[in-house]
């Protein structure tokens, strides 16, 4: 496989969470980070304020322009993702709008990968058609996506694994149709995370996050990331600052903090998650499980060639018609006492949800059938807890 050459990383993963962009060797420097709690920044004088304005002195200004707590977080998630830059937003949601609209234009289209999180569905099927935006749905294997090109097509748009059934999309394939056809190559790495699979090196030109889950990785701050070359950040950061999707300093520190522990966070996880997954494979009641660390999964092969790991992540369902196994995956979640029913993932606590109710709802039947969603789906997100403990709480509630 054919990797795009990157330059040599200084640190490992792990350090490059801890430590980078922090100067931690000078005299009685704060081993914590530090927030710049404020809106607004003063000019030393008129010049430099002059300067500025004329782009010839980069300089702080107002919090919505960047700010030095966010710009911390920034230099972590670009280095941990082989990216000359990144961007902090207030969400993923504004990190995905801001980026594809930073791209497009009244007039452009799209490809997208049809099995993607509901809200990115939304904003592709309901806001950017009234944009005047075109978008095209493709399958994850991408059967076929060279007929969707056109003269007014501009980007590539791929989930991997998808939300939520985990399936996987050829990351060099994709990366290297975008550049055939002259598209920007755009990837939600969310559930994979900058740990297990680093789209850059396969030639994609963004990478995006839900910096909620795996990055922060606990369940308490809202943020979002892009990641990729100076040019197209630069592209972001202009409709980040315009349309006012920028992330609040409280939440970059909260970002920073949880970025720390990513690396033990997703591999203590992903053990987990295989056994849980294995378990539940074995479970009579069980028709089918989403999880490409899983021989039976149709892109096993694929995870082991382009992932560092399977990660934490999974779906299954339950056997019967599609009204009782829906009846039974509503028993299932009303019974846990050790994983919580609550939406979104990657955060220390295991948690199960019902997608047609969170994530897909709003979706036709043929929307979810299309995205791989039964009535019975149940996702999974596995935490820091015991495994042993996660599968007696299987156990009993599938009981």
């Amino acid at each position: 496989m054919k990797h795009k050459k990157v330059a040599k990383k200084q640190w490992g993963d792990g350090t490059i969470a801890i430590h980078m962009g922090e100067d931690h060797h000078r005299g009685d420097a704060p081993v914590g980070v530090s927030i710049a709690r404020t809106a607004n920044f003063v000019f030393g004088d008129t010049e430099r304020m002059k300067l500025r304005a004329e782009g010839k002195l980069s300089a702080y200004i107002y919090t919505r322009y960047g700010n030095p707590t966010l710009a911390l977080a920034e230099k972590k998630i670009a280095a941990l993702e082989g990216a000359e830059e990144a961007i902090v937003t207030a969400s993923g949601s504004a990190a995905i709008s801001s980026a594809l609209l930073s791209l497009l234009r009244a007039g452009d289209e799209l490809i997208s990968t049809q099995q993607i999180y509901g809200g990115s569905y939304r904003l592709m099927r309901d806001t950017l058609p009234r944009l005047g935006i075109t978008v095209r749905f493709v399958e994850s294997d991408l059967g076929g996506i060279e007929r969707l090109v056109t003269p007014r097509t501009k980007a590539l748009y791929v989930e991997t694994p998808t939300n939520p059934t985990l399936r996987l999309v050829d990351l060099e394939r994709a990366a290297e149709f975008a550049k055939e056809w002259g598209l920007v190559s755009l990837i939600d790495n969310t559930f994979a995370s900058p740990i297990l699979q680093k789209p850059i090196e396969f030639g994609f030109d963004m990478v995006l996050h839900s910096a909620s889950k795996y990055l922060s990785g606990h369940s308490d701050v809202i943020a979002g990331a892009a990641a990729g070359s100076a040019a197209l950040i630069r592209q972001v950061r202009e409709t980040v600052i315009g349309l006012g999707g920028s992330m609040d300093p409280e939440a970059a520190f909260l970002l920073i903090r949880g970025m720390k522990t990513l690396r033990v966070r997703v591999e203590h996880q992903h053990r987990s998650a295989l056994e849980v997954a294995r378990y539940l494979s074995k479970h009579p009641k069980v028709a089918r499980v989403h999880y490409p660390g899983l021989s039976s999964h149709p892109d096993h092969a694929l995870a082991k060639r382009q992932m560092h790991g399977f990660g934490s992540m999974m779906a299954f369902e339950l056997k019967g018609t599609p009204k009782a196994a829906l009846a039974a995956a509503r028993r299932f979640c009303d019974r846990v006492k050790v994983f919580l029913l609550a939406a979104s993932l990657g955060g220390v606590e295991s948690l199960v949800v019902l997608p047609i109710y969170t994530s897909h709802t709003g979706m036709s039947p043929a929307e979810l059938k299309a995205s791989g969603v039964e009535p019975g789906t149940v996702r999974v997100s596995i935490g820091l807890e015991d495994p042993e403990d996660l599968i007696e709480d299987l156990r009993q509630a599938l009981a």
